[in-house]
């Protein structure tokens, strides 16, 4: 062992450790975003982001070093839902939460992954019969709409392009983009998603091409057997029908 060089990375880490963290980022506890905004920011109710803690805050804690206190689970998560519901930048998000753009990125990443392995299958499960049945009975109260099982649009969601991906990405906005496309109900929650068709294809190619397109093409959603609509019973059974959403995102 060379005892002088096991000296020199000593001095350089306890250096290190008096400069580990950008000044502004050593006072996130007064001044961060976190401690400080309400979580009307986040779209959601103190409960339901406990919630959301509660099933993927194991995934998202991270490991205690001795010379700085880890970003926690809750912090990472405010973080990520603040990024999903206003679409700031990393960098505006890092310095309102007084961390580093590169420990925003990770949480946001960590946190995405977290949600979709813990809760895609059993909090985005596909409607069963009775369930699609229930849709219609609250499209039909609520926005007096008979026969309507949901509402479908899709999202470009804007990205770098992918090295040699060509035009494959780029969008009829000048973007480039993959797709989420999505069904949701009558109280906008969303219950059919399919995400990452190309950019460049048009909304008809997205839908033939999604998960959903094609299982509804199969008759592998469950959707239920046609049915009167009321006050036009001569009409006879009339299917259910999903419904256009046409507002520009």
């Amino acid at each position: 062992v060379n005892w002088n060089t096991v000296h020199s990375c000593s001095s350089l880490l306890t250096m290190s450790n008096r400069i580990w963290v950008h000044p502004l980022n050593e006072k996130r506890t007064q001044f961060g975003t976190y401690h400080h905004l309400h979580l009307q920011y986040f779209r959601m109710s103190t409960q339901q982001m406990e919630d959301l803690l509660s099933i993927i805050g194991p995934d998202i804690t991270g490991m205690s070093i001795n010379y700085w206190a880890p970003i926690g689970p809750k912090e990472k998560l405010s973080v990520t839902l603040r990024y999903l519901a206003s679409g700031n930048s990393v960098r505006t998000l890092a310095f309102h939460y007084r961390m580093g753009e590169s420990t925003v990125a990770k949480a946001i990443k960590d946190t995405c992954a977290a949600i979709n392995r813990r809760m895609m299958n059993t909090h985005l499960a596909r409607p069963t019969e009775q369930e699609w049945r229930n849709i219609a009975s609250k499209f039909s109260t609520r926005w007096n709409f008979p026969n309507c099982i949901g509402a479908i649009d899709g999202k470009h969601i804007l990205l770098f392009a992918p090295p040699h991906s060509g035009s494959l990405y780029f969008n009829y906005k000048k973007t480039f983009s993959v797709v989420l496309l999505a069904v949701v109900d009558a109280e906008y929650r969303f219950r059919l998603v399919h995400i990452g068709e190309y950019g460049r294809s048009s909304d008809g190619g997205v839908f033939a091409g999604s998960a959903i397109g094609q299982a509804l093409d199969a008759k592998k959603l469950e959707v239920p057997d046609d049915q009167q609509l009321p006050g036009a019973e001569h009409l006879g059974n009339m299917p259910f029908t999903i419904v256009l959403h046409l507002i520009e995102l």
